[in-house]
C-alpha cells in the first residue's frame, strides 16, 4: 500500500538547485517533500566544485616554494603527500556536510524521500511507496559524466570526476580526454603534486572562452610542464601491461600515446532517465528538458533547474535558476532567466573568469563594437605581489554599453563580480570608470580598463582647444 504525500512543492534531486527550491520554500511556509537517491549535496559537493578547488589548493601549496624565490626566501624542494592530500579533499566534503544533510532539511520540515522518483501521470509521481501529488514539481536532477564512444574505452579502467578523488595513488602519467574546464583543472592540480599529464581535446583548449585570454592560461599550463594537444581526437583505447595506450589523431596522423592512468573529462550529459517523462507530458532535447523563459516545463505544474535546464551546468546556474523558479511558483511572478548574467570562472592558475559576450559574439551581433584591455603588468598591487601575469579585456557598443568582461588573473572569479552587476544592469563604462578603487588592489585594472576607453577623446584637439579657451578665464 503506497502513501499519498500532497505537498504544495515536489522536488527531485538534491544538488544545489533542488536543495535551494526545497530550503526556501520551507522557509516561506510552503509544504515540501524531497526525493534524492544518491547523495545529498549532488555533484558539486561530492564530485565537482568542492573537491576540485581543494585538490587545486593542494597542488598550489606544493608551489608556494617557487613563488617565494623572488623576494628573497629560500625552500627546499616540496614533500608531497599525495594520499594525505586527497584524505584533506574528503575532509573538507565532510566538514560542508552537514549543511546539506538530510537531517538538516528534515528539521526544516521538509519531506526527505530516499530513492528514485518516476511520473506516472502529469501531476502524479511516485518514489518508493510514496505516491506524491504535489501542486508543483521541479526536475532538479544534475548531470553525469559523458562517456565518449571510444573503441575500447570499455576494456580499460579510468576515472571521470567523480571516481578520481577517491585515487590514493599519484599517477607515474595521467592521461586526460578533454581540455574544458574540469580537464585542465584537475590537470594542473595533478602535475603540481607530482604527476605527469598529458590532456588531449578534439577541438581547442576552453573552446567556449575567449581564444586571446584562454592562450594566456594555455601557455601557463605548458610551461608548468603540462603537455596539451590541440586538435586531437582519440580514436581508440587499449591496455598493455600495466601501461594505457591510446591511438589519437593529430593533424591526420595517428600517434600512440601512452600512461599509467586515464581520466575522462569530456562533458556531462543531463540526469533524464527512469524519470517518466512521456507519462508527464514532458518534452527533453539533445541537451537538456525543454523549458521556456521561466524554467516551465511542456507540462506547465513542472520546471526545471540547473543541469537539467539545458544550460551552463554550473552550481551558481542552479541556485540562480531555483531563485527564478520560487519567484514563479509561490508568488506567481513572471520571472526569467536572463543567460547573459551569468559568470563563468575555470579555477586554473591564474583562473579565466568571463560575464557577457565574448569579442565575436558581440561582433556578430552588432557588428562594430570597442574593445579596451589593461594588463595586470601595470598594476601596482600585481607587481607587489610578484604576480604581473594577467589581463582584462572589456567589449562594449560603441557608446560604451558594457556587452562582455573577460578577466585571466590569479583571482579572476573575485574580480569578476562587479562586472556580472554592470553588465546585468547595461551599465556603461563612464560608471566603471568612476569608481573608487582601493589601492593598491587588482580590482584597479578594471578601473583603469573603463578610463581608457575615453582615453582618444580626452586627448583629441577639440577637448584640448576647450581647456586652452577656458584657461583665458583664468
Amino acid at each position: 500500500m503506497t502513501n499519498l504525500l500532497t505537498p504544495d512543492i515536489c522536488v527531485i534531486g538534491a544538488g544545489a538547485g533542488g536543495l535551494v527550491v526545497a530550503s526556501g520554500a520551507a522557509m516561506m511556509g510552503a509544504s515540501v517533500v524531497l526525493i534524492e537517491r544518491g547523495a545529498m549535496g549532488g555533484d558539486c559537493l561530492n564530485y565537482g566544485c568542492v573537491p576540485s578547488k581543494a585538490l587545486l589548493a593542494a597542488g598550489e601549496a606544493a608551489t608556494s616554494g617557487e613563488r617565494a624565490r623572488p623576494f628573497g626566501i629560500g625552500y627546499g624542494a616540496p614533500t608531497i603527500d599525495f594520499p594525505k592530500a586527497l584524505e584533506r579533499v574528503r575532509a573538507v566534503i565532510d566538514g560542508i556536510a552537514p549543511t546539506d544533510s538530510e537531517e538538516r532539511f528534515r528539521g526544516m520540515g521538509i519531506e526527505v524521500i530516499r530513492g528514485s522518483g518516476k511520473f506516472t501521470a502529469p501531476n502524479e509521481l511516485i518514489a518508493g511507496d510514496h505516491t506524491i501529488r504535489a501542486r508543483r514539481f521541479v526536475i532538479a536532477t544534475g548531470s553525469s559524466p559523458m562517456v565518449p564512444p571510444i573503441t575500447g574505452l570499455d576494456t580499460v579502467p579510468y576515472f571521470t570526476n567523480e571516481t578520481i578523488f577517491d585515487n590514493r595513488i599519484c599517477p607515474e602519467h595521467l592521461l586526460i580526454v578533454g581540455g574544458g574546464p574540469i580537464g585542465l583543472e584537475l590537470a594542473q592540480a595533478h602535475r603540481r603534486l607530482g604527476a605527469r599529464v598529458t590532456v588531449m581535446e578534439m577541438m581547442r583548449f576552453m573552446p567556449r572562452d575567449d581564444e586571446e585570454l584562454a592562450k594566456i592560461v594555455t601557455d601557463r599550463l605548458r610551461a608548468e610542464g603540462i603537455s596539451l594537444l590541440g586538435g586531437a581526437q582519440v580514436q581508440a583505447v587499449s591496455k598493455t601491461g600495466d601501461e594505457i595506450r591510446l591511438d589519437v589523431a593529430i593533424d591526420g596522423q595517428v600517434q600512440q600515446i601512452t600512461g599509467s592512468h586515464l581520466l575522462v573529462a569530456a562533458g556531462r550529459v543531463p540526469n533524464l532517465d527512469d524519470l517518466g517523462l512521456e507519462a508527464a507530458g514532458i518534452e527533453r532535447t539533445r541537451r537538456g528538458l525543454k523549458v521556456s523563459p521561466r524554467l516551465r516545463t511542456t507540462n506547465k505544474k513542472v520546471y526545471a533547474v540547473g543541469d537539467v535546464a539545458g544550460g551552463l551546468q554550473f552550481t551558481h546556474v542552479a541556485s540562480y535558476h531555483a531563485g527564478i523558479v520560487l519567484r514563479n511558483i509561490l508568488f506567481r511572478m513572471p520571472a526569467r532567466a536572463d543567460k547573459q548574467v551569468i559568470p563563468w570562472v575555470t579555477y586554473t592558475d591564474p583562473e579565466l573568469a568571463h560575464v557577457g559576450m565574448l569579442e565575436h559574439e558581440a561582433r556578430e551581433k552588432f557588428g562594430k563594437v570597442s574593445v579596451v584591455r589593461w594588463p595586470l603588468a601595470e598594476n601596482d598591487r600585481a607587481a607587489a605581489q610578484n604576480d604581473p601575469e594577467g589581463i582584462i579585456k572589456i567589449v562594449s557598443t560603441i557608446k560604451g554599453r558594457i556587452l562582455g568582461v573577460q578577466i585571466v588573473a590569479r583571482n579572476a572569479g573575485d574580480l569578476i563580480l562587479p562586472w556580472v552587476m554592470a553588465v546585468g544592469r547595461r551599465e556603461k563604462l563612464g560608471t566603471m570608470a568612476g569608481l573608487i578603487a582601493p589601492y593598491p588592489t587588482y580590482s584597479e585594472i578594471g578601473k583603469r580598463a573603463a578610463g581608457s576607453y575615453f582615453a582618444p577623446t580626452l586627448s583629441s584637439p577639440r577637448v584640448k582647444g576647450v581647456v586652452r579657451f577656458l584657461a583665458r578665464f583664468g
